[in-house]
């Protein structure tokens, strides 16, 4: 029997805190590798990298061939890194550290996590939120904190996480669901697509600051669905 069949979705209790930082932790850090080579790998990336190669080498050196796109590389991976980590450190150092008064403690947020026990011991496998919003007339939630353990992706358990939040917004009187990823975080979006979100905007406001977000080459997606 697949595995996705003994996972259960439940609410958060209090006794989840330290798996779920674990586990938000992890899962928002695995995005900086392919941050960095979405960026690397890019047409212009590619031109600038060797351009410094030659750069260095016409400067004085083999060295300076080596050492100039170094630095560069440095300073993209370094943006990298920080808008991903910087953003785990905001995130436990604020909501994070208290999940109940946060997303518990109004009627229409929620935040649940994804449990299976493996040898008679539980396991936090996913979690996802959803927060209410207020437009004018118009009342709506944000998904939040979409994690899936890297030791059981493609089973499934993503999409049921997103209906569970599609169900509570139902329930809700919610008219859609938003959210807001990263456009390296390709299954996610692909995921989002398949529950049947769509993308309305693009932007590259971030808390990291504009020249770390501009160097990595991140883009925004926001996506909806109505319901």
């Amino acid at each position: 029997m697949a595995l996705s069949s003994f996972v259960v979705i439940r609410q958060y209790r209090p006794s989840d805190k330290d798996p779920v930082l674990n586990l938000f932790s992890i899962g928002i850090k695995e995005h900086i590798g392919p941050c960095f080579y979405n960026a690397m790998t890019s047409p212009l990336y590619l031109v600038i990298t060797m351009a410094l190669c030659v750069a260095g080498y016409l400067l004085g050196s083999l060295l300076g061939a080596v050492v100039l796109p170094g630095v560069w590389a440095g300073s993209v991976y370094y943006s990298c890194h920080e808008i991903y980590s910087g953003y785990v450190r905001r995130r436990i150092q604020t909501e994070m550290q208290d999940i109940p008064g946060n997303f518990l403690s109004r009627p229409d947020d929620c935040f649940w996590v994804a449990e299976v026990e493996v040898d008679g011991r539980p396991q936090i496998l996913g979690m996802v939120a959803v927060v209410a919003q207020q437009n004018g007339q118009e009342r709506f939630g944000e998904l939040f904190r979409m994690i899936i353990s890297p030791t059981c992706r493609r089973i499934g358990l993503g999409l049921r996480l997103t209906q569970t939040v599609l169900d509570h917004g139902k329930e809700r009187g919610f008219s859609k669901v938003v959210l807001e990823t990263s456009c390296t975080q390709r299954a996610a979006v692909a995921l989002y697509e398949k529950a049947g979100f769509n993308l309305i905007v693009t932007h590259t406001k971030s808390e990291a600051a504009h020249w770390m977000v501009t160097l990595a080459r991140v883009t925004i997606l926001k996506m909806e669905k109505y319901m």
